[in-house]
């Protein structure tokens, strides 16, 4: 009797390395459609990151980055000695730590309200009101604000004088110009965020809601002991990329907002490296401002997720 040689056993590796070109050409379509995010992703995001090394040269654009002479850390050295960095690294955290207080609640408080709207029409409505103003560039914005708030012809304060008020210095004075920048910041943000937290409701169990009702629970008790938790996920990982966003802060806001009577509150980290990178043409201490910047808030992100992790279990990573 002839018997046929069985194939020899294929070792975990060799099976896994056959499982996975086959699963690759089962769906290659869809590993198809990641082509165009993995070249953006590495021609715009990783690639650019070569030019870190700015920071450790003595650049001189007519010589490139390879040919420029290295310097090390001298341009870190630098940077640690200007006060006006320091002052601008002040007001970038106190700006986003009172964004963070302030505006991160607002986006959370407006969804749990929407999400108790039984009006359906009224609820959509609202809801396009709330996040239209994320569409608008903070160009525009600022432009709004000049016409509105403006000391002598801001249209706020010519009503304000119109009823023998005097003005408000809404741009003017340093107090009033937080309060102004922490105002548009969540007037225009916080519909967008409204967004992620509706959506992430729509995940929850309405059985819960049903089950609640039963026993007694009034609306209130269902928001705090129903939605919330049922959130707490969501919360958890935009705080935690807003934490990791605290040594960085965005360049339009400040900047359009921005006037020489309030320079000490309205100078921040992306600002001061604008006009020492741009105007200035030191691109040395502009890449590093920028690197110490990056890596403050990468020590910030993971410090984050690792507290979220042992309080909560939530995290990122």
């Amino acid at each position: 009797m002839i018997t046929k040689e069985r194939p020899p056993a294929l070792k975990p590796p060799e099976l896994q390395r056959r499982y996975f070109w086959k699963d690759i050409w089962r769906d290659w379509q869809l590993y198809a459609l990641l082509i165009l995010p993995l070249a953006y992703f590495i021609l715009f995001k990783y690639v650019p990151m070569l030019g870190v090394i700015i920071a450790f040269k003595d650049y001189n654009m007519f010589k490139g980055i390879l040919e420029s002479s290295w310097i090390g850390l001298n341009a870190f050295r630098e940077i640690f000695q200007m006060d006006a960095f320091y002052n601008a690294l002040r007001n970038t955290f106190v700006l986003n730590v009172l964004d963070l207080v302030i505006g991160f609640p607002v986006p959370i408080f407006l969804a749990v309200m929407l999400n108790e709207l039984r009006i359906q029409w009224f609820k959509r409505t609202a809801q396009t009101v709330l996040y239209l103003p994320h569409f608008i560039s903070w160009i525009i914005i600022g432009g709004m604000a000049t016409q509105l708030l403006a000391t002598n012809a801001g249209s706020v304060n010519v009503f304000l004088n119109s009823l023998g008020l005097e003005s408000i210095p809404f741009l003017s004075e340093p107090l009033y110009w937080i309060t102004t920048y922490l105002g548009t910041g969540i007037w225009r943000e916080a519909g967008w965020g409204t967004i992620l937290y509706l959506a992430a409701m729509t995940g929850i169990n309405k059985e819960l809601y049903e089950a609640a009702e039963v026993d007694g629970a009034t609306r209130a008790r269902k928001m705090w002991h129903i939605t919330l938790p049922g959130i707490k996920p969501t919360i958890v990982i935009l705080l935690i990329i807003n934490v990791g966003h605290m040594s960085a802060i965005g360049f339009d806001r400040p900047f359009t907002l921005a006037n020489p009577m309030v320079a000490d509150v309205s100078e921040v980290i992306s600002t001061y490296v604008y006009k020492v990178g741009i105007q200035s043409a030191r691109y040395t201490i502009a890449t590093a401002i920028g690197l110490f910047q990056a890596v403050v808030g990468l020590i910030f992100l993971l410090t984050a997720d690792f507290v979220s992790r042992k309080v909560n279990d939530h995290g990122i990573f």
